[in-house]
């Protein structure tokens, strides 16, 4: 009676696998050529969590509240609701990119704050300059003063942070 040879664990077969897994991996990262993404770690924990909660509570207010305004008594203030919708838009793309850690979604991240503090200034100095059309306020009306400035406190800490967290370019 033959005894069965024990397999060495690492058969060809099992190789090819652990292989195909490191590519899966590594093609999934989005990482560019030439750059490697901000750890991790640094990214999304300790202050960059903070951002990220941030912009989260502020996705789900903005929502509900553009939402409850468009649905009830949007001919009251058409243009005020739909800058709050499309402040909310541009929150929920910044919570989601702001917490992923690839070069792609730092990049939307990076695009998305820049929108925000665009919006926030125009918005904000508009609401001054023609009141009659923000007779009822939005999110970035008056420069967030509704939210306590932080509309447009928050785009300028998520820059900063971004700008600290950015990908570095490789050699």
């Amino acid at each position: 009676m033959s005894v069965p040879e024990p397999q060495n664990s690492q058969t060809p077969a099992t190789g090819r696998i652990a292989e195909r897994a490191a590519a899966r991996k590594a093609a999934s990262s989005s990482v560019s050529e030439g750059t490697v993404p901000a750890a991790k770690s640094r990214k999304n924990k300790g202050l960059g969590a903070i951002i990220v909660a941030v912009y989260g509570i502020f996705a789900l207010s903005s929502t509900a509240r553009a939402g409850y305004q468009i649905l009830t008594k949007f001919e009251e203030a058409p243009l005020a609701y739909s800058l709050s919708a499309l402040a909310a838009v541009v929150y929920i793309v910044a919570t989601v990119a702001l917490g992923s850690s690839s070069v792609r979604s730092w990049l939307v991240s990076r695009y998305a704050v820049l929108v925000e503090l665009v919006g926030v200034l125009v918005v904000g100095a508009l609401s001054y300059i023609i009141p009659e059309h923000f007779s009822h306020p939005a999110v970035w009306s008056h420069f967030g003063q509704g939210y306590a400035y932080i509309p447009l406190i928050l785009p300028i800490v998520g820059l900063w942070w971004l700008y600290r967290t950015r990908p570095r370019l490789t050699k």
